[in-house]
């Protein structure tokens, strides 16, 4: 009895661990510990979490590929809708069925805030090129600048599926530190006053200008930049449906019982694709570092284009909405609203911040799509 139970053990998947997948496991109790006690997107880091749990404990096969005459793993048919290029759409259509453009359509001048935040795509593109990272997978470190990890899977699946898994844990991990890592930036770059700026009311939209808004969007954009059709047309559809006011029902779908059943999906299918060999790299911890700077730099354009309109409109426009330009739709608008009501209790920046946030996501469908065009 007792050799049969040292057998079991020394059978176990325990007896197999190595340290890295000990570290990775743990990484992801701290990902779900944030997600869970701390509140950090936990639609995002709780799916992530367990998809890197599950996929690192030892022995499960969870990833493995099929081969000839054995089915493959329950994970490797989910990541089969990153790999061909499908939930990133999705994801988008969702987006676009509960996305008001009406701030920014309200307020166009703030598009050029959604542009400037995209500054730290092309910035970390070129240091990944000095660092000797080929085009491709330049272009698909750059983008984690965009925070959009539906934009950053899409582009990564097509240019550089090796590193899909890093990209993408990088992508997500910054969209859900929103909340920590702005807040810093934003006051590091900005004065007090600045901060407690109270923004005018803007203009009510019509519903003809929503109703044309995501026409006008797909002829120009898509004509201009083909490559950017699968984005940028499934977020301006989703938006369509949903100010058409004639297809509620697939609107409440869009807007829910699809969302989230594309973000379990994704989010295990990415979060077990960080095995540890890939993950604890040297070069995997330098990709994370420079998505980290380009989120960053993102973060600072954005606020510093913010500071030039603010002068620009004699201190119409509180710079803290520039944070907001990248993609992280719309947690980074929540961070102005409290970042500016912590300076000032009656100020409501919420919804001027949702222009250049939804910009933002316009803005990096357009700047996955240059890349494309460029390196596909």
């Amino acid at each position: 009895m007792g050799q049969m139970l040292i057998d079991f053990i020394a059978e176990s998947g325990f007896a197999m661990m190595t340290y890295k997948q000990l570290i990775v496991i743990a990484l992801a109790c701290v990902f779900l510990y944030l997600a869970i006690k701390k509140g950090y997107e936990p639609y995002l880091l709780i799916p992530i979490a367990s998809g890197m749990l599950l996929a690192n404990l030892p022995g499960v096969t969870l990833m493995d590929p099929a081969t000839d005459g054995a089915n493959g793993g329950l994970f490797y048919y989910l990541y089969q809708g990153v790999k061909l290029g499908i939930y990133p759409p999705l994801i988008f259509l969702c987006i676009g069925a509960g996305t008001d453009f009406g701030p920014m359509i309200a307020n166009p001048k703030t598009m050029l805030l959604g542009g400037a935040a995209q500054f730290g795509v092309f910035a970390a593109f070129l240091g990944a090129i000095a660092l000797g990272f080929t085009g491709p997978e330049a272009a698909s470190i750059g983008i984690i600048g965009g925070a959009d990890g539906p934009t950053a899977i899409q582009l990564t699946g097509q240019l550089a599926p090796h590193l899909l898994g890093t990209i993408a844990l990088a992508a997500y991990s910054y969209m859900a530190l929103v909340p920590v890592i702005q807040p810093p930036i934003i006051r590091a770059l900005t004065t007090k006053e600045e901060r407690a700026i109270k923004m005018e009311q803007t203009r009510a939209v019509s519903k003809t200008e929503k109703i044309v808004f995501p026409i006008v969007v797909m002829i120009i954009v898509i004509g201009l930049l083909p490559t950017s059709a699968p984005l940028v047309g499934m977020l301006m559809f989703g938006n369509l449906i949903k100010e058409s006011g004639l297809v509620p029902k697939l609107v409440e779908t869009a807007q829910n019982s699809l969302m989230y059943i594309i973000t379990i999906l994704l989010g295990l299918s990415v979060g077990a694709t960080t095995n540890a060999e890939t993950l604890l790299s040297a070069q995997t911890l330098g990709i994370i570092a420079m998505g980290l700077i380009a989120f960053s730099i993102g973060t600072a354009a954005g606020v510093l284009g913010g500071k030039l309109m603010c002068k620009l409109t004699k201190g119409k426009v509180n710079p803290m909405i520039g944070a907001a330009g990248v993609s992280a739709v719309p947690m980074a608008s929540r961070v102005v609203q409290k970042v500016g009501q912590e300076e000032n209790p009656s100020n409501f920046l919420l919804m001027h911040a949702m222009a250049p946030n939804v910009a933002g996501v316009i803005g990096s469908a357009v700047a996955a799509g240059i890349l494309l065009k460029f390196f596909a």
